[in-house]
């Protein structure tokens, strides 16, 4: 049988076409069609290339919010301010340049594999995913949204309509790091995600440290972000708190990339990177 393959022209359309029938949903198509091998594609496909709504990325007292198709190039590329420099990091991580250009940040989201470059700094953002069908929008935390390998709480009739960060203090700071057998276009041995605000008095008030590729699910190390309260900011200091029991949390699996014992070692070294880099 033939593909159906739809696109609507806003996003009242694309709700309506997905209450009524199964349908897969497609952005960049970055992850999807390369996903596909040597398979047909599914019967119905919902591309929102051209749904503008979902593009509009925009300021508000309270926050940032980015429409769900935005693309890694449009992230790299705003002006934001500096807690936001880690994720402007990992967008410049997406793929080729070519990718950044079609991929976008809900699709990086949805795929929900366990190495995607977007989660770690979006957890350390505290962001909020907004879902919408014709029932209504409902909004939860990225933390939530992401269940397990490829599994969201997205619903068949739903889409993801934004992301929202809330505002935080202008002194933040933020960083990423991704480690991989090359340099470029290849997929994270692990990465780790850092956003600090520094206190008057030279010490760590608050920081928030997600890490990818190390557990089905790119997840905070709150433990290691409740002990580096009121740390001062220098090398020594957060080296002498840093602990490899920090890590328990994690679960990382041995691959062709890499053991599972040899993740656990980067990671311990990739977090106090990120925590100097962060500085």
């Amino acid at each position: 049988d033939d593909v159906i393959h739809e696109i609507p022209e806003n996003l009242e359309q694309a709700v309506k076409l997905l209450s009524q029938g199964d349908w897969t949903i497609v952005a960049g198509g970055t992850d999807f069609y390369p996903s596909l091998g040597d398979k047909q594609p599914p019967k119905n496909i919902l591309d929102l290339g051209a749904v503008q709504e979902l593009r509009l990325s925009s300021q508000a007292a309270d926050g940032w919010q980015f429409g769900a198709t935005t693309t890694w190039s449009d992230i790299a590329r705003t002006t934001l301010p500096a807690a936001f420099l880690g994720l402007q990091a990992a967008a410049r991580e997406v793929g080729s340049l070519q990718i950044q250009n079609s991929g976008t940040i809900a699709g990086n989201l949805c795929n929900a594999s366990p190495a995607a470059d977007g989660v770690p700094p979006l957890l350390t953002l505290d962001a909020i995913v907004t879902l919408t069908s014709s029932r209504g929008d409902r909004s939860l935390p990225l933390a939530d949204f992401i269940t397990g390998v490829r599994k969201t709480e997205l619903a068949k009739d739903e889409l993801v309509k934004s992301i929202f960060v809330p505002s935080l203090p202008e002194k933040s700071k933020a960083a990423f790091n991704k480690l991989g057998s090359r340099r470029y276009l290849v997929i994270s041995i692990c990465m780790v995600a850092v956003v600090l605000t520094p206190s008057e008095d030279g010490t760590i008030e608050k920081v928030a440290v997600a890490v990818g590729a190390c557990s089905p699910v790119a997840i905070r190390l709150s433990r290691l972000e409740q002990d580096l309260q009121g740390v001062l900011l220098t090398k020594e200091a957060i080296s002498q708190t840093l602990k490899p029991n920090h890590l328990d949390c994690l679960s990382p699996i041995a691959d062709v990339r890499g053991s599972a014992e040899f993740r656990k070692d980067a990671v311990l070294e990739l977090v106090e990177r990120t925590l100097l880099d962060a500085l």
